[in-house]
């Protein structure tokens, strides 16, 4: 047994319903190294880390933790072990403050009561050795969305942890405060302690990796060192050389149709700046990129439910100031990101949630038509193939797939001609993804003008007519005709060029 070894993962097995999520997995992180784990979305990167953390059992293989195999049944054994985790969706209490939120469950106390005055001490002293802008009496709702990052990470490093686990951790940080990250990740590296990096921006895993491990479609791809990575050939390992031209590609052509919608010089401090696009009639338009590029905050200023700063909207050549009211009147649908507390009631029925969009159609005089109601439920029902096909069961009660198509199927029955949709098939099995796609080609070969957010890169080829690749809140690259791969895509949301491309 190697000393400098940390942890190993041996042969690691998973499988959800006869499918292999993790088919002989291995992975190594040696004491005081950055070792980045990277793979498309559904490479096995998160199954890999709940596994490590507690959070699913493994169906077959060994963990090992400085050469002692060791069993993972929940948060506390990672815990107890030295494992922290740091994840991308935040963990905080809103009401409590800093130095509470760090301190919940490990707080110092004499004879039941909470020493205060300590802890504040003690977690004052972590924030000024790493230099984050905190107060330790701050309330964490107060805070902005980076901050409440910084509070996750000083969760962490107040464990005193052999091994942290960061998953997506620069998404929500400003270039300044990425910057202050990485110092904190290089200090943890000088004191012996190990970093698990996951992210999809490139830059920052070349730039901080000792190593990287490659997964892809659950199995391992490749180990690749600092002094041996090439860019291009990550890239190429993380799609798969076996990928065929008819999925890793697609033909992209300008559409001659007429313009449906117009964004000019939109700008938002701190989200996007200076976005240019046009829609036309019948074109599906993706906006991709990485986690935190603007994307989703552009959809949502379209539709009229975040405020922008600067630039102007025009609708059919004419100038729109967007409110939810009137999008939805001047033909106006959005997907939205969160379909679970965006997108539909889970206690309403499929008829209830249909309604909610179309109440202006299926009242008159402030009285709803019951029997409208459930017509329309039962029309929207077949119109997206629901399954079981009944319009009076609760949204909550249906699968992932079928609840987005209750949420699309919703905008379906009205006259459309803007459909803004936002990641529209993550946490959805392959059967209901091809049939949102059928549904959204069906949106644009009636003339709706589809504008999309995904970062499924595959998702993106198969719809997409037209593909505008955003970076850190601008358009870095635009496609938009000839042959568009994977590998195009993945370089220019990272921020490199294509092999061969010229500057």
């Amino acid at each position: 047994m190697d000393r400098d070894i940390l942890l190993e993962m041996k042969n690691i097995e998973k499988i959800f319903a006869h499918v292999h999520a993790l088919d002989c997995v291995n992975f190594q992180v040696r004491k005081g190294e950055v070792h980045a784990l990277l793979g498309e979305n559904g490479a096995g990167k998160s199954t890999l880390i709940k596994i490590l953390t507690g959070v699913y059992p493994k169906d077959g293989g060994r963990i090992l933790m400085e050469g002692k195999e060791v069993k993972l049944a929940s948060r506390e054994d990672a815990a107890a072990l030295g494992i922290s985790v740091i994840f991308q969706e935040l963990s905080l209490v809103p009401t409590l403050s800093v130095y509470q939120n760090i301190m919940l469950g490990k707080e110092l106390s004499c004879f039941g009561f909470i020493k205060a005055k300590q802890e504040k001490k003690k977690i004052a002293d972590l924030i000024s050795y790493y230099g984050f802008s905190l107060g330790v009496n701050e309330i964490v709702e107060n805070l902005s969305v980076a901050q409440m990052q910084m509070v996750e990470i000083l969760k962490a490093l107040a464990c005193d942890a052999k091994l942290i686990i960061m998953d997506e951790p620069t998404a929500s940080l400003s270039s300044h405060e990425s910057k202050l990250l990485f110092k904190i990740i290089n200090q943890l590296r000088e004191r012996g302690v190990s970093i698990v990096y996951i992210s999809h921006r490139l830059e920052e895993v070349f730039h901080l990796s000792d190593r990287i491990t490659i997964l892809r479609d659950g199995k391992n791809e490749g180990v690749v060192e600092k002094d041996q990575i090439v860019p291009a050939e990550i890239i190429r390992m993380m799609i798969g050389k076996s990928v065929s031209e008819a999925t890793a590609s697609r033909v992209l052509q300008k559409s001659e149709e007429k313009t449906i919608l117009s964004v000019q010089h939109l700008s938002c401090l701190g989200a996007y700046e200076d976005v240019s696009f046009e829609v036309k009639r019948g074109e599906v338009l993706v906006l991709t990129g990485l986690v935190g590029s603007g994307r989703t905050e552009i959809i949502r200023a379209i539709y009229g439910a975040d405020a922008y700063d600067s630039g102007k909207i025009e609708l059919e050549g004419k100038a729109y100031q967007p409110q939810i009211k009137k999008a939805v009147a001047a033909g106006f649908g959005l997907i939205p990101e969160d379909r679970r507390t965006q997108g539909f009631s889970p206690l309403l029925s499929v008829s209830k949630n249909v309604a909610l969009t179309n109440y202006d159609k299926l009242s008159q005089k402030g009285f709803v038509n019951k029997a409208d109601e459930d017509r329309l439920g039962h029309h929207v029902a077949e119109l997206v193939d629901l399954r079981p096909p009944n319009p009076n069961v609760f949204v909550g009660n249906l699968s992932g797939g079928n609840q987005q198509k209750v949420v699309l199927g919703k905008w379906l029955t009205r006259n459309l001609k803007v459909m803004l949709i936002d990641e529209p098939t993550v946490g959805i099995d392959i059967g209901a993804k091809n049939e949102i796609y059928e549904l959204i080609e069906g949106l644009s070969q009636n003339g709706v003008a589809v504008l999309m957010v995904s970062s499924d890169i595959a998702e993106v080829l198969r719809v997409a007519h037209r593909i505008l690749v955003m970076r850190e809140g601008k358009i870095a690259k635009e496609f938009d005709a000839g042959i568009v791969t994977q590998e195009d895509i993945l370089m220019a949301s990272s921020g490199f060029e294509a092999e061969g491309e010229e500057e």
